[in-house]
């Protein structure tokens, strides 16, 4: 019989004290005891290991977008591309963001993932998950110091953009209408138009 999950008391709160954290050592130990399911998509944060929202057409097809549009303007001799893969954050975080743009060369990381000091931006494309990307997601990356991240709102069309990381989360956010464009601080002189990165309104 398969086990059914309790429902979950809203008013029940964990003291975090009580609550076990996992490592990324301890993470990965799961996934090799098949603890974790091949099939189930997770991410660790802050030691917590959260379930990942299924993707729509519309976030696919806004990150198919984006990374096309970077890729026009990235030196590759310098950094790539990284979609959907796992960056060291620390010992308890290992997030698996929609975009990077990391430092180097694919083969630079063949030993480990990169790092924060690796990381040139992060991109989150948000449709469901718009309040975990600009809240829990923002200050983990600001934490890390990673010095730029966006957050790709579908719903209210528009981009989302931190800088200047603090220890108390990032110090300057800006929202950027369809019409707009940005810069990416950290990538040369580049710009590049919020429309590429959106999928066409439906009518």
């Amino acid at each position: 019989m398969k086990a059914i999950a309790p429902p979950i008391n809203p008013t029940l709160v964990l003291d975090t004290d009580c609550v076990k954290l996992w490592t990324v050592e301890e993470y990965y130990r799961l996934w090799e005891l098949g603890l974790i399911g091949v099939n189930e998509r997770c991410e660790l944060i802050a030691g917590q290991i959260l379930l990942m929202a299924a993707k729509g057409t519309n976030h696919v097809l806004a990150l198919r977008l984006l990374a096309s549009a970077l890729g026009t303007l990235i030196d590759d001799s310098v950094a790539f591309i990284s979609t959907q893969d796992p960056i060291h954050l620390d010992d308890f975080s290992e997030p698996e963001p929609d975009l990077a743009i990391v430092r180097g060369t694919i083969l630079d990381y063949g030993v480990s993932h990169p790092h924060p000091e690796d990381i040139l931006l992060v991109v989150e494309v948000a449709d469901s998950t718009l309040k975990i990307d600009c809240e829990v997601k923002a200050q983990l990356y600001a934490i890390a110091n990673i010095r730029e991240y966006w957050v790709l709102d579908l719903k209210n069309r528009q981009l989302v953009v931190f800088r200047n990381p603090s220890e108390s989360g990032y110090r300057d956010r800006q929202s950027v209408d369809a019409t707009g464009v940005v810069s990416p601080v950290g990538l040369g002189n580049i710009s590049l138009s919020i429309a590429a990165m959106l999928p066409p309104e439906k009518k």
